[in-house]
């Protein structure tokens, strides 16, 4: 979990995306509203769900993994709801063209 959070924070860091960060193990009342703002199709079969999760303000927007994949898909501003600066890699769908 340590390590999926580092990510994610040197990500936005990295790339100057402003963020707030809610600590979950100090704080109970981010805790609650983090287990009351993931959607119940996103919760785990079993348990609570686990950080990180990313939400733009209240909008949750989806885990570690899903995060993941917009980064690789360079499809991260989409993700986070955000406008991609200028000059920065945008994902883009292509598709094959009929001979």
């Amino acid at each position: 979990i340590k390590k999926q959070q580092q990510d994610v924070l040197g990500f936005l860091e990295a790339n100057k995306i402003e963020f707030e960060e809610k600590d979950i193990a100090a704080n109970e009342e981010n805790r609650k509203w983090m287990r009351e703002n993931v959607p119940e199709d996103s919760r785990p079969a079993s348990g609570n769900p686990l950080p990180p999760r990313l939400f733009n303000d209240s909008r949750y927007l989806g885990d570690y993994e899903a995060f993941f994949e917009a980064r690789e898909n360079n499809a991260v501003y989409a993700f986070l709801g955000l406008t991609a600066p200028p000059g920065s890699k945008v994902g883009v769908s292509v598709s094959p063209s009929k001979p």
